[in-house]
């Protein structure tokens, strides 16, 4: 006759350190995830302000990236990971992630944002000022960085995504910025290159066309700034 199962017992989900250590790491993954669902949400309501909100998305983003590599092994995506831990608003401060399986894990407005891999306020200008001199140069600077990249045949993720992720935060503070057609170019390769593994490397044939639409946002960049320094 087997064991009788004590129902009031607590059901353990790992017997090692190995194993526990696998749970703490997606649990965290998991709380960072619905945090910055819950960020967005405040963002777009006007619950926080866009100085408040910058700071707190960059963090959070930053510590996705840091946990993800963790588990890069079991989960090669986000929307794996989404799929595979299910929740709703009743569960969302369960205890561990067992009981997350019965319910759909719904955050669209976090999965968009780590897509992007950068705060709102970056990607659709919010906070753009007046241009100046200064920004002017940096951000020529940072397109002749990532042009140069390119043409020296940098491939990889780790060594690409970082420069365009600097040229796009640059652009982002110019007036008028998320209007011009380069920029949503570039948002979208930075969301391509967000969705790889580090060690990634793009093809020769997107990297003839990334090329080419940075020749051509690096262009509309400065006939925009003459056309509205002309009126």
């Amino acid at each position: 006759m087997g064991m009788a199962l004590n129902m009031d017992e607590e059901v353990r989900l790992y017997t090692t350190n190995a194993e526990r250590e696998k749970f703490e790491t997606r649990a965290t993954l998991y709380g960072i995830i619905v945090g910055l669902d819950y960020l967005e949400r405040a963002y777009v309501r006007d619950a926080v302000t866009a100085a408040e909100y910058s700071p707190a998305c960059t963090r959070l983003l930053s510590q996705y990236k840091t946990m993800s590599k963790l588990v890069e092994e079991d989960v090669p995506s986000i929307e794996q990971f989404m799929s595979q831990y299910r929740v709703s608003s009743e569960s969302r401060n369960a205890p561990c992630l067992a009981s997350f399986s019965l319910y759909q894990m719904d955050h669209p407005a976090a999965l968009h944002r780590i897509k992007v891999g950068v705060p709102a306020t970056v990607e659709h200008s919010s906070e753009a000022g007046p241009e100046t001199g200064k920004w002017v140069a940096e951000t020529t600077q940072s397109f002749i960085t990532f042009m140069d990249a390119l043409k020296l045949r940098l491939r990889a993720k780790d060594q690409l995504h970082p420069i365009l992720q600097e040229l796009v935060t640059g652009y982002a503070r110019f007036k008028g910025s998320k209007d011009w057609e380069g920029r949503s170019k570039m948002v979208g390769w930075l969301i391509t290159l967000n969705g790889m593994k580090a060690s990634e490397e793009i093809t020769e044939e997107q990297s003839r066309q990334l090329l080419f639409d940075v020749d051509h946002a690096y262009a509309e960049f400065f006939r925009s700034l003459s056309g509205s320094q002309g009126h």
